[in-house]
């Protein structure tokens, strides 16, 4: 089943919503010089309890382990090779969670630091446990503070990045609204730092509102930038989740309701957790090509995929494992679990249901596990 979004518009669904993720990016809490800054967190934890107070769950995506632990570490630049990145985020992670449990204890409130690596997120059991751990922390009345798990991530340091683990992290908790807080006041046309007649856009309601906007990388504290963020807010609000972004030294009027920032229109109805996690948040384990009806059959009439439409399979893959869906073109056109590994399925390519063992009869993905894109 999926829930329905309620009515209104989205910067009035966001500030009446009732379980809020905010991520807040590197460049809002430290600096190149002197690492972590303690007054703009205070202040960030201000905003964030007083909508607390006012009814809210928040659970907070914070980035800035690396930059937290470059100046203890003597380092000047932000580390390019794995170790040292690693290095530092040990150094930082520490600092980071201390600083967001002395700030939130100001008012009695206890933090608890989850950290995640993309096989939390990937691996559906991992997957269920994390959610649970979020929900007894909230349960219990503790602020779950959030940052990827740097120290041990070995293919790459970071998610793609925080803000990519924040739109991740939103829909895996059920929130009802996603705030992104950096060091920009919204999304513009162009870079407002180069392009002096850079255009704010206030609202995206569709995929048209994005025609002709151009979004840069990172900084040189964060791995993010505009693109990263768009690509998170685009990805929350398919999901939907409704998105609002901000500048982190707006936080308060952005957790308040206040006309700031950029808000993205979630879609009517938000995926199941299942469905979101097939569709963005699992690892791929192979291929499966299909003959032109069967791409009709799964993705215009939204039936299961037999071993009839099946052209060829690719990659290594168990029964239970996400794979990609292509048309004959290569295309991608669906997700979906399939039910058998690569090797079973081998020898049912092109095989209607009727010429198969009865154990070999259930559908190769159900329509249930199955989703377009």
């Amino acid at each position: 089943m999926t829930a329905t979004q309620p009515h209104g518009s989205t910067r009035e669904i966001i500030a009446s919503a009732r379980s809020i993720v905010v991520k807040i990016g590197s460049s809002a809490l430290t600096s190149m010089e002197a690492g972590l800054d303690l007054a703009r967190l205070d202040a960030l934890a201000d905003a964030i309890e007083a909508r607390m107070r006012a009814g809210s769950d928040v659970v907070v995506v914070s980035s800035g382990a690396i930059g937290a632990g470059m100046a203890p570490l003597g380092l000047k630049q932000r580390p390019r090779d794995l170790a040292t990145k690693q290095a530092a985020a040990s150094v930082g992670q520490l600092a980071l969670a201390h600083a967001w449990g002395t700030s939130f204890g100001r008012y009695g409130r206890t933090v608890g630091q989850v950290l995640l690596t993309a096989d939390d997120i990937a691996r559906r059991s991992n997957h269920r446990n994390a959610q649970r751990t979020f929900d007894r922390l909230r349960s219990l009345g503790a602020v779950a503070v959030v940052n990827e798990n740097d120290t041990v991530a070995t293919a790459e340091i970071r998610f793609g990045d925080n803000d990519r683990l924040a739109a991740l992290v939103a829909h895996l908790v059920g929130a009802d609204a996603l705030l992104l807080l950096s060091d920009v006041d919204g999304l513009y046309d162009g870079d407002p730092r180069k392009d002096p007649d850079a255009t704010f856009v206030r609202e995206v309601a569709s995929p048209e509102d994005l025609d002709g906007v151009v979004a840069g990388s990172g900084g040189s504290l964060g791995t993010g930038g505009m693109a990263s963020k768009l690509s998170a807010a685009r990805l929350a609000a398919d999901a939907g989740v409704p998105v609002l972004l901000a500048a982190a030294s707006e936080a308060a009027s952005a957790l308040s309701g206040g006309p700031v920032g950029t808000t993205f229109t979630a879609r009517p109805n938000r995926l199941s957790a299942r469905r979101f996690w097939v569709r963005h948040a699992a690892d791929t384990a192979g291929a499966l090509t299909l003959d032109d009806g069967a791409v009709t059959a799964v993705i215009g009439r939204r039936r299961s995929l037999l071993s009839a439409g099946i052209v060829s399979v690719s990659g290594s893959f168990d029964a239970g494992d996400v794979v990609t869906l292509h048309g004959v073109d290569g295309a991608v056109v669906a997700r979906g679990v399939v039910a058998y590994d690569a090797a079973e399925l081998a020898g049912m390519i092109g095989r209607s249901t009727g010429d198969l063992a009865p154990e070999a009869r259930r559908p190769v993905v159900h329509a249930d596990d199955l989703v377009p894109g």
